[in-house]
Parts: C-alpha cells; sequence; structure tokens
C-alpha cells in the first residue's frame, strides 16, 4: 500500500525567482535533502550560465541529482523520472521528508505523475521537420508548434529547436497536440507531494532576472561559454545564456546586444515557466520572503496527512 506519510515538497517557478536559496532555507530547517529538478544543472560542465548552486551551499545541503551528466549525455524527463523515482526511493528509508527544486516543468511533471511512452515516430518525419527547421528557422517551427499544440508552446525553452521538433513530430504523426498525449495515465506516486510555486511581483522578478545576467557575465559567463562553444551542436547548449553569446562569437551580433538578448530571452523563458505552473491548479503560491507561511503551510499538511 502506498506511503503516504513521505512527504515530497516541491518548490517550482520561474527562473531567477529565488527557489535556491528558499529550498536550502526549508531543508535546513526540516534536515532534508534536495533533489534537483532543473534540466541543465544535471551537467558538471555547466556552471555559471545554468545559476548552478555556489558549491558553499552545495556543501550546505546535501544535493542530488546535479553535476551527475556530461553533456554529451542525452538525458531528457524520461531518463530524469526513472533516476529521480529510484534516489527518492532510497532515501526515503532514511527519510521522512525530501525537497525537489526546479523550474523544468516538463521534468517535475515526470516526475510527479509518470510520462508516457510514445510509439516510435517514422524517420522521415523527423528528417522532413529537420530539413524546414534548416531551410526555414527557428521562428518558422514556433509557429508550427502555436498551431498545433500551444499550451505546449507555452510550456517549454521555444527557443530549442530539438524539443520543438520533438513535439512536432509527435503532432504531425499522431494528429493530436503532444501536450494531450503527456501524462495521460497518471501514476499513483509513494508519496504526498506538497507542491509550491513561488512567485514575485512581475517587475521585481524581470529586475531580478536582468541583474542576474549582469551578475553572470561579470563572473564569467563570457569565458565559460568560449570553453563550450566547440559543443554548440549538442542540445545541453541550446540554452539561453549561451546560445545568444555563440551568435557574438560568430560575429552576427555585438556583445551588447548578446547580453539583452540573455535578458530577454530569459524574461520570455520565465513568463513560460509561469504559465505552465499556473495551469497546474494544485499548486499553492508564495513570494519566497513568506518563509513562516510557507512552513505553516506544509506542517498543516504533515499534520493533516
Amino acid at each position: 500500500m502506498p506511503n503516504k506519510l513521505k512527504y515530497l515538497i516541491v518548490i517550482a517557478g520561474p527562473t531567477a525567482v529565488g527557489k535556491t536559496d528558499l529550498s536550502i532555507s526549508l531543508a535546513k530547517h526540516y534536515k532534508a535533502d534536495i533533489i534537483n529538478a532543473d534540466s541543465r544543472q544535471f551537467y558538471k560542465e555547466l556552471n555559471i550560465g545554468v545559476a548552478k548552486p555556489s558549491l558553499d551551499q552545495l556543501n550546505t545541503v546535501k544535493h542530488h541529482l546535479i553535476n551527475n551528466k556530461t553533456i554529451n549525455d542525452l538525458y531528457g524527463a524520461g531518463h530524469f523520472e526513472k533516476d529521480a523515482i529510484t534516489l527518492i526511493t532510497e532515501l526515503f528509508k532514511k527519510h521522512q521528508l525530501l525537497i525537489v527544486c526546479g523550474g523544468s516543468g516538463l521534468y517535475l511533471n515526470a516526475l510527479l505523475y509518470g510520462i508516457d511512452d510514445f510509439e516510435e515516430v517514422p524517420i522521415e518525419v523527423r528528417n522532413n521537420l529537420n530539413t524546414v527547421f534548416l531551410e526555414k528557422g527557428i521562428l518558422h517551427i514556433q509557429e508550427m508548434l502555436l498551431k498545433h499544440d500551444p499550451i505546449y508552446y507555452n510550456s517549454i525553452d521555444i527557443n530549442n529547436p530539438q524539443r520543438i521538433i520533438r513535439a512536432l513530430e509527435i503532432c504531425i504523426y499522431t494528429g493530436k497536440p503532444y501536450s494531450s498525449l503527456l501524462s495521460k495515465n497518471k501514476i499513483d506516486r509513494n508519496f504526498t507531494a506538497i507542491k509550491l510555486l513561488i512567485n514575485r511581483e512581475r517587475t521585481e522578478l524581470y529586475s531580478r532576472i536582468n541583474d542576474r545576467v549582469d551578475t553572470m557575465m561579470n563572473n564569467g559567463l563570457e569565458l565559460e561559454a568560449k570553453k563550450m562553444f566547440v559543443f554548440k551542436h549538442l542540445n545541453a547548449l541550446k540554452t539561453v545564456g549561451y546560445k545568444e553569446l555563440f551568435d557574438y562569437f560568430e560575429g552576427k551580433i555585438d556583445k551588447k546586444e548578446a547580453i539583452l538578448k540573455i535578458k530577454q530571452h530569459t524574461r520570455n523563458y520565465a513568463k513560460r515557466q509561469l504559465t505552465w505552473f499556473k495551469n497546474k491548479t494544485d499548486f499553492k503560491e508564495f513570494n519566497p520572503n513568506d518563509f513562516d507561511k510557507i512552513i505553516s503551510y506544509i506542517n498543516e499538511i504533515i499534520k493533516i496527512s
């Protein structure tokens, strides 16, 4: 019988909202471990550009599924689900409460509800979409995805062509929106999930995003991106913060424009993240500064359960 007296605190929200600091404060309070659910913090080679926790933060609280993959690894939501559930099952043998933290909606959805195995799409469908992408550019396939599946369009990093093409090939082959096929048969997990959406007033969030990008540049993001430039074809590097600097290195834009685009694309991504999580009605929204309210909410669920 499922043991619902084990609790997984899910800290979700847009980039730069303050999820990391909150997760560490909660982990200290409950003496809990943290499981990473940020789709780019798995990669050991990426640090500044993915806002990975500092060494001090990593040493303060035990973190899992961070720095556990290389950029050459193919690692998606399905892989994460299997790794995370295996890990959580083991950790719950000695912990009553764990924390998972991240802004990747698809990965959190896979962890909480499972992810469906889709039938294999003929390679011709993907090849045709890749040809369209190469000939007409990312804006065209973005518009295709918006037409076929506006829900999924508003939930992902829309500047990631691999993810767009993966969704489009399913849409085209099945004739159904990709989002409608995700987690159709939800799995009953062996824990109680306490789902927190962390948010701030929009102007404050956007200001934090802009400041974070400036801090990243001051901390050496340009040098980190130069080291990664040779790997720009890999899926892990098709990420906001790196892609724009790669365009700068290739002379397509100047440095000032690259920084402005990083800020703009990060703000756009934050907006899509919020759209995703706000559509999940079982997330309780908090400002990250409302620590006492968050603790009271968690404790009330534990007491009721």
